[in-house]
Protein backbone atom coordinates (compact mmCIF):
# COMPACT_ATOMS: atom_id res chain seq x y z
CA UNK A 1 0.00 0.00 0.00
CA UNK A 2 1.06 3.79 -0.18
CA UNK A 3 2.97 5.30 2.17
CA UNK A 4 0.97 8.57 1.78
CA UNK A 5 -1.69 7.98 4.37
CA UNK A 6 0.67 6.87 7.10
CA UNK A 7 3.23 9.82 6.47
CA UNK A 8 0.08 12.50 6.76
CA UNK A 9 -1.37 10.44 9.86
CA UNK A 10 2.29 11.00 11.58
CA UNK A 11 2.30 14.44 10.56
CA UNK A 12 -1.25 15.30 12.37
CA UNK A 13 -0.25 13.34 15.40
CA UNK A 14 3.18 14.47 15.67
CA UNK A 15 1.08 18.45 15.31
CA UNK A 16 -1.34 17.53 18.05
CA UNK A 17 1.83 16.31 20.21
CA UNK A 18 3.38 19.79 20.33
CA UNK A 19 0.02 21.66 20.41
CA UNK A 20 -0.71 19.61 23.60
CA UNK A 21 2.42 20.32 25.28
CA UNK A 22 2.26 24.36 24.93
CA UNK A 23 -1.26 24.26 25.71
CA UNK A 24 0.11 22.80 28.66
CA UNK A 25 1.90 26.11 29.55
CA UNK A 26 -0.78 28.12 31.93
CA UNK A 27 0.38 32.25 32.14
CA UNK A 28 1.65 33.21 35.14
CA UNK A 29 -0.80 35.35 37.64
CA UNK A 30 1.77 38.05 37.85
CA UNK A 31 1.85 40.90 35.46
CA UNK A 32 5.68 41.45 35.96
CA UNK A 33 8.59 39.96 34.52
CA UNK A 34 9.47 38.09 37.33
CA UNK A 35 6.19 36.04 37.60
CA UNK A 36 8.12 34.01 34.60
CA UNK A 37 10.48 32.84 36.84
CA UNK A 38 7.84 30.42 38.29
CA UNK A 39 7.37 28.70 34.48
CA UNK A 40 11.18 28.53 34.16
CA UNK A 41 10.94 24.53 34.94
CA UNK A 42 7.72 24.26 32.69
CA UNK A 43 9.04 26.52 29.96
CA UNK A 44 12.66 24.21 29.69
CA UNK A 45 10.87 20.63 29.61
CA UNK A 46 8.83 22.07 27.26
CA UNK A 47 11.80 23.10 25.40
CA UNK A 48 13.67 19.80 25.55
CA UNK A 49 10.40 17.91 24.73
CA UNK A 50 10.02 20.60 21.16
CA UNK A 51 13.36 19.58 20.06
CA UNK A 52 12.78 16.06 20.93
CA UNK A 53 9.32 15.63 19.13
CA UNK A 54 10.90 17.94 15.98
CA UNK A 55 13.73 15.14 15.94
CA UNK A 56 11.73 12.48 15.34
CA UNK A 57 9.30 14.18 13.24
CA UNK A 58 12.68 15.04 11.39
CA UNK A 59 14.19 11.78 11.44
CA UNK A 60 10.30 9.92 10.84
CA UNK A 61 10.10 12.16 7.19
CA UNK A 62 13.63 11.03 6.16
CA UNK A 63 13.07 7.28 7.26
CA UNK A 64 9.74 7.56 5.52
CA UNK A 65 11.47 8.97 2.84
CA UNK A 66 13.17 6.30 1.88
CA UNK A 67 10.20 3.63 1.64
CA UNK A 68 8.28 2.67 -1.24
CA UNK A 69 5.19 1.57 0.15
CA UNK A 70 4.06 0.05 3.43
CA UNK A 71 2.56 -2.89 5.29
CA UNK A 72 0.34 -3.91 7.92
CA UNK A 73 2.74 -4.86 10.12
CA UNK A 74 4.88 -1.15 9.22
CA UNK A 75 1.88 0.90 10.02
CA UNK A 76 1.50 -0.64 13.40
CA UNK A 77 4.95 0.06 14.21
CA UNK A 78 4.34 3.13 13.39
CA UNK A 79 1.70 3.67 15.44
CA UNK A 80 3.38 2.10 18.18
CA UNK A 81 5.77 5.12 17.72
CA UNK A 82 2.89 7.42 17.83
CA UNK A 83 1.76 5.99 21.29
CA UNK A 84 4.65 6.82 23.06
CA UNK A 85 5.29 10.24 21.49
CA UNK A 86 1.88 11.22 21.99
CA UNK A 87 2.72 10.51 26.27
CA UNK A 88 5.29 12.76 25.72
CA UNK A 89 2.72 15.72 26.58
CA UNK A 90 2.06 14.65 30.02
CA UNK A 91 5.58 13.59 31.09
CA UNK A 92 7.02 17.00 30.41
CA UNK A 93 3.99 18.72 32.05
CA UNK A 94 4.73 16.56 35.36
CA UNK A 95 8.30 16.83 35.26
CA UNK A 96 7.91 20.87 34.27
CA UNK A 97 5.48 21.34 36.97
CA UNK A 98 7.40 19.50 39.70
CA UNK A 99 11.19 21.16 38.63
CA UNK A 100 12.48 17.97 37.78
CA UNK A 101 11.78 15.97 40.84
CA UNK A 102 13.15 12.32 40.36
CA UNK A 103 9.98 10.18 40.00
CA UNK A 104 8.61 12.10 37.14
CA UNK A 105 12.44 12.88 35.35
CA UNK A 106 12.43 8.86 35.28
CA UNK A 107 9.31 8.50 33.98
CA UNK A 108 10.40 11.14 31.30
CA UNK A 109 13.80 8.88 30.44
CA UNK A 110 11.18 6.02 30.33
CA UNK A 111 9.07 6.97 27.56
CA UNK A 112 12.16 8.57 25.88
CA UNK A 113 13.53 4.85 26.26
CA UNK A 114 10.24 3.44 24.25
CA UNK A 115 9.78 6.23 21.77
CA UNK A 116 13.66 4.87 20.59
CA UNK A 117 12.89 1.73 20.78
CA UNK A 118 9.74 2.38 18.72
CA UNK A 119 11.36 3.94 16.13
CA UNK A 120 13.89 1.77 16.18
CA UNK A 121 11.74 -1.42 15.61
CA UNK A 122 9.84 1.43 12.65
CA UNK A 123 13.06 1.14 11.29
CA UNK A 124 13.50 -2.74 10.96
CA UNK A 125 10.44 -3.04 10.05
CA UNK A 126 10.84 -0.89 6.98
CA UNK A 127 14.59 -2.38 6.14
CA UNK A 128 13.31 -6.16 6.61
CA UNK A 129 10.23 -4.89 4.27
CA UNK A 130 12.83 -3.29 1.63
CA UNK A 131 15.00 -5.37 1.58
CA UNK A 132 18.76 -5.78 2.23
CA UNK A 133 20.16 -3.88 -0.87
CA UNK A 134 17.32 -0.80 0.03
CA UNK A 135 18.57 2.33 0.55
CA UNK A 136 16.99 2.54 4.37
CA UNK A 137 19.30 -0.56 5.14
CA UNK A 138 22.91 1.01 3.35
CA UNK A 139 22.06 4.50 5.21
CA UNK A 140 21.17 3.21 8.79
CA UNK A 141 22.98 0.06 8.91
CA UNK A 142 22.57 -1.41 12.93
CA UNK A 143 21.88 2.33 13.88
CA UNK A 144 24.55 2.44 16.50
CA UNK A 145 23.19 6.25 17.26
CA UNK A 146 19.87 4.82 18.05
CA UNK A 147 20.96 2.12 20.06
CA UNK A 148 23.71 4.38 22.03
CA UNK A 149 20.64 6.98 22.71
CA UNK A 150 18.51 4.16 24.30
CA UNK A 151 21.21 2.94 26.60
CA UNK A 152 21.87 6.95 27.79
CA UNK A 153 17.96 6.91 28.32
CA UNK A 154 18.44 3.72 30.51
CA UNK A 155 21.22 4.99 32.26
CA UNK A 156 19.59 8.59 33.01
CA UNK A 157 16.55 6.71 34.27
CA UNK A 158 18.93 4.93 36.71
CA UNK A 159 20.73 7.87 37.33
CA UNK A 160 17.55 9.78 38.19
CA UNK A 161 16.57 8.73 41.70
CA UNK A 162 20.87 9.65 42.53
CA UNK A 163 20.66 13.02 40.68
CA UNK A 164 18.35 14.28 38.46
CA UNK A 165 20.44 17.09 37.19
CA UNK A 166 22.98 14.14 35.74
CA UNK A 167 20.03 12.43 34.03
CA UNK A 168 18.68 15.98 32.84
CA UNK A 169 21.81 16.32 31.27
CA UNK A 170 22.00 13.16 29.77
CA UNK A 171 18.52 14.09 28.50
CA UNK A 172 19.97 16.79 26.74
CA UNK A 173 22.86 15.24 25.36
CA UNK A 174 21.00 12.78 23.66
CA UNK A 175 18.79 15.85 22.23
CA UNK A 176 22.34 17.43 21.22
CA UNK A 177 23.64 14.48 19.29
CA UNK A 178 20.75 13.73 17.10
CA UNK A 179 20.66 17.90 16.15
CA UNK A 180 23.82 17.45 14.63
CA UNK A 181 22.47 16.94 11.25
CA UNK A 182 22.41 12.98 10.39
CA UNK A 183 22.63 12.91 6.23
CA UNK A 184 22.87 9.46 5.91
CA UNK A 185 19.68 8.74 4.59
CA UNK A 186 19.50 12.16 2.21
CA UNK A 187 22.91 10.72 0.68
CA UNK A 188 21.32 7.63 0.18
CA UNK A 189 17.92 8.63 -1.33
CA UNK A 190 19.28 10.95 -4.32
CA UNK A 191 21.73 7.79 -5.57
Amino acid sequence: MAKTRLEAFSDGVIAIIITIMVLEMRAPHGAEFAALGDLLPVFSSYVLSFVYIGIYWNNHHHLLHTARHVTGGILWANLHLLFWLSLVPFVTAWMGENHFDRQPVALYGVVMLMSGAAYYILEIALMRHHGAESALRAAVGNDVKGVISMVMYALAIALSFASRWVALAIYVGVALMWLIPDSRIEKRARV
